[in-house]
């Protein structure tokens, strides 16, 4: 394969950078004494255009845009906290977070943070952000998304292009892509513990959902390789196809789909051998990908008019593609809305109880709120 790249550093530092992480699953709640029947809410997308200044919502029940706003400085990479209700979107013009209200779509407040914020990551525990910032040598910023505060800035090096977390919150795993290497960030201390050689240009990092393995596109050298989390390091390279960009693994960790930034390519690897088992094509270059909670979609922006594609993943086939020729043709940025909990008893609303259930249940104001959701979705079995 050819190895040179068809853009210059510079061009490539404004080019893709973004993850993510993660949906929203359709609720069915229990109730008291009988089974609830709620309204069901599917997953939406989160996509973000620097082209046009905005963020569009999606929703994956019928592919089409629900609602598109407005993100102060050209929105960049965009993660979802774990209830659901708020957007954190990074914008490097300004070199900022702005967190947004996913209930209304409005602007809560705007982050400093370091220099050219090129992608965010939400810890699924602990109330935590991490920005991966290109610029100013290379740092993370942590955020306390409780206070919506910066908390810690952490060097790693020039140029973190993408950032992970593990499912546990306790490190975040960064790809540096001018130093062909992962630095690897204790959140207890934001310290780097370790940093991992890898391959040319690391441009992005997804991490199983069990925990045990990373995965990090090589955008330089056409491969992806496998870290070992518990011993960070490389267990295996895998090669894939010319200029691998990101990656996002499925929920039951058993594959991982990796896109490609100057082609019209989508791999699929076989976690369990480490090989690929699939290449397609989705009409156009891609640049971030997200998996829906169900793992029965990935959705993948794309270069062009055709700013999102949506894929079936039983089949890796095509089953929608968004379209516009309005301008809206640089998708970086997506996420998907990650599963909201829902009270399924009184108990549930107690002791503050009521205040960690998000959309579409909550959250509530007080007990009682809760407790008539509970009430009002009960139905008796006969």
């Amino acid at each position: 394969m050819n190895n040179s790249l068809p853009s210059s550093r510079p061009d490539l530092r404004t080019r893709r950078l973004a993850n993510t992480l993660t949906a929203v699953l359709l609720l069915t709640f229990c109730g008291l004494s009988g089974a609830i029947t709620a309204a069901q809410t599917q997953p939406r997308v989160y996509m973000t255009s620097p082209c046009t200044g905005s963020t569009s919502v999606v929703d994956t029940a019928t592919n089409t845009v629900l609602a598109t706003f407005s993100v102060p400085s050209g929105p960049f990479a965009v993660a979802i906290t774990p209830d659901a209700t708020r957007a954190y979107i990074t914008s490097q013009n300004d070199n900022i977070v702005s967190v947004f209200d996913t209930a209304t779509n409005t602007l809560l407040t705007t982050i400093p943070v370091g220099f050219t914020p090129s992608d965010i990551a939400i810890a699924p525990v602990g109330a935590r952000a991490y920005t991966a910032n290109q610029g100013g040598g290379g740092s993370v910023t942590v955020i306390n998304t409780s206070t919506n505060t910066v908390i810690a800035t952490v060097p790693v090096g020039d140029l973190a292009s993408a950032i992970a977390t593990m499912p546990d919150g306790t490190r975040v795993y960064v790809a540096l892509a001018f130093s062909d290497r992962v630095a690897v960030i204790d959140a207890g201390t934001n310290a780097v513990i370790a940093n991992i050689p890898v391959g040319n240009l690391p441009d992005g990092v997804a991490i199983a959902p069990d925990g045990r393995r990373a995965y990090v596109t090589n955008l330089g050298s056409d491969s992806v390789s496998v870290i070992d989390t518990v011993t960070n390091t490389v267990i295996a390279t895998i090669p894939v196809d010319d200029s691998p960009a990101r990656i996002a693994v499925t929920p039951d960790g058993s594959r991982a789909y990796v896109t490609h930034s100057f082609i019209d390519a989508i791999s699929v690897i076989d976690t369990t051998t480490n090989s690929v088992t699939a290449d397609f094509r989705i009409g156009a270059p891609s640049f971030n990908i997200a998996i829906t909670p169900d793992g029965s979609r990935a959705y993948i922006g794309t270069q062009g008019n055709n700013y999102l594609t949506a894929i079936e993943t039983a089949t890796n086939t095509v089953i929608a593609t968004l379209t516009d020729d309005e301008g809206r043709t640089c998708t970086y940025g997506i996420a998907i809305t990650p599963v909201a909990l829902a009270p399924s008893s009184k108990d549930d609303c107690k002791n503050g109880g009521y205040r960690r259930f998000g959309p579409p249940a909550g959250p509530f104001r007080n007990q009682g709120q809760c407790v008539s959701f509970v009430e009002s979705h009960s139905t008796r079995r006969d």
